[in-house]
């Protein structure tokens, strides 16, 4: 992977390795190599510019990078750039489980976010029932990343996610083989949106000024020196105007 400086705004990135490494390298200055286990978490917020290289290996690189929605209040702060090696770990009913973002069982991680969240990698052992405690108010996602495994019942095929709605109170998994699974959940985001490209903003024109600033080289995202050398444009804008939406009702 070699992706050359782009820019973010309004967001925060959760980078989330399960095998091989990658180099960060950002518009504050920092620089970190990524390794499974360990979260990189790049809060974005008024401006930032990153790349990522995958380090030379013999080892697939294998992972996930979600994007965080920043709330009104923060979607402005001054850019931020985290890592975070040393994270819970435990067992509980035949799994591992590593907590990256929030609080499991009394395992919270130090990973600074802005909104009510959870992460967790979980490695389930083959012919297990798992179960775990839910928060009601939380509304989750189950991603299967490998295994064959049943999510309350319901058969969840690898590289899909099953998705659990407010007001449950437990999760039960049920394992054919070993499986890998990524937890993610939150209370239901409130505010509403725009999404274009690398930004999240909330009007049109505040989209049209953050890629000017990227395309015109302004001090919002300063420039870095990396192995690339090299600035992804921005696309042309829609031939539209774009407006905010928000939540739409979540299938059962």
């Amino acid at each position: 992977m070699n992706v050359a400086a782009h820019p973010h705004t309004g967001l925060q990135t959760a980078s989330w390795l399960f095998s091989g490494e990658i180099e960060h390298r950002d518009s504050l200055q920092h620089l970190q190599t990524i390794n499974p286990g360990e979260l990189n978490l790049m809060s974005a917020g008024a401006g930032i510019a990153h790349s990522e290289l995958s380090m030379n290996t013999s080892i697939d690189l294998h992972g996930v990078q979600l994007w965080i929605a920043l709330p009104d209040k923060e979607r402005n702060m001054a850019p931020e750039f985290a890592h975070y090696a040393n994270l819970p770990i435990f067992e509980h009913d035949g799994a591992t489980i590593r907590v990256f973002v929030g609080e499991i069982l009394g395992n919270r991680s130090p990973a600074k976010v802005f909104t009510e969240l959870v992460g967790a990698e979980i490695n389930i052992e083959p012919d297990v029932i798992f179960s775990l405690p839910l928060q009601n108010n939380f509304e989750y996602g189950f991603l299967v990343d490998s295994g064959e495994v049943l999510i309350n019942g319901t058969p969840v095929s690898e590289g899909s996610m099953r998705y659990l709605p407010t007001t449950i109170d437990s999760v039960s998994i049920e394992t054919k083989s070993p499986a890998r699974i990524l937890m993610l959940g939150g209370t239901p985001f409130p505010e509403e949106i725009i999404m274009w490209w690398n930004f999240i903003g909330r009007t049109h024109e505040e989209i049209v000024g953050m890629r000017q600033d990227w395309e015109s080289g302004s001090s919002r995202f300063p420039a870095f020196v990396d192995r690339l050398g090299e600035r992804i444009p921005a696309p042309a804008m829609p031939n539209i105007r774009m407006t905010p939406r928000g939540r739409r009702k979540p299938l059962q």
